[in-house]
């Protein structure tokens, strides 16, 4: 699967989070961070949005602060390169709480997660797992992952990635070991190819360090290299709590 910049669905929700005028509807509950429910309105057409604006962040010691908005943006960014795995259409912008992130709501089954899912949809996972290291998420909970509707899973929850220091806590270590399938292999190499020179350089550039640029290829080049779905470590490989 390759990437599909030109959907026009996305257009459509992209559109709508970027011009329509935002409306706070209050915050969604166990968050660790100001996060809230909100709805877009543009001329007739309407659609919930979650607003994670800059000024609700909670200091974190390992991350530069006023910083995880911009790391939610360049997450979806990645996802959108690759054409996978499913990250909601998500966007930089002012709110009235100020700047902060901003993504299409996904109307979820809140009694799925991944460990509900994880042996009926492993391809997918494996996706996840491999988009995981190349972010360096540091914070992949059973919980971010949404079965919409439809039957997609939506990946949520991305602003502790980028660190330029391995950081990758998941509950998602089954392929751990296991070669990396053709079809991922090919997307992440295009990926590397669209970080050294091509538009994803120009937009993740606008919302990360250089350095953590420069990271985020480090990793790529030698996921690619070796092949397989690295092993746990170092340090905690595992989210807390998992769900």
């Amino acid at each position: 699967m390759g990437s599909d910049l030109d959907s026009a669905a996305d257009r459509d929700v992209i559109r709508l989070l970027t011009e329509g005028e935002l409306e706070v509807l209050g915050l969604l509950p166990r968050a660790s961070n100001y996060t809230f429910l909100a709805r877009v309105r543009d001329g007739k057409d309407e659609g919930l949005a979650v607003y994670k604006p800059k000024a609700g962040e909670i200091p974190l010691w390992d991350f530069p602060d006023g910083t995880l908005h911009r790391r939610e943006v360049a997450a979806y960014e990645v996802a959108r390169a690759l054409g996978w795995p499913d990250v909601p259409a998500t966007i930089l912008r002012d709110g009235p709480h100020g700047v902060g992130s901003v993504q299409g709501f996904v109307e979820f089954d809140p009694a799925a997660n991944y460990f509900t899912l994880r042996d009926s949809r492993a391809d997918d996972f494996r996706r996840v797992a491999a988009f995981d290291v190349v972010v360096n998420n540091a914070d992949r909970k059973a919980g971010h992952c949404l079965l919409a509707e439809d039957g997609t899973i939506y990946l949520v929850d991305h602003g502790v990635c980028f660190s330029t220091e391995p950081k990758v806590r998941t509950v998602i270590w089954e392929f751990a070991g296991e070669p990396l399938p053709d079809p991922i292999c090919a997307d992440l190499r295009r990926l590397g190819d669209e970080l050294r020179g091509g538009d994803l350089r120009t937009r993740v550039s606008g919302l990360l360090h250089p350095q953590e640029v420069q990271a985020m290829r480090r990793r790529l080049d030698r996921l690619v290299a070796a092949g397989r779905f690295p092993e746990p470590g170092p340090g905690r490989p595992y989210p807390w709590p998992p769900v």
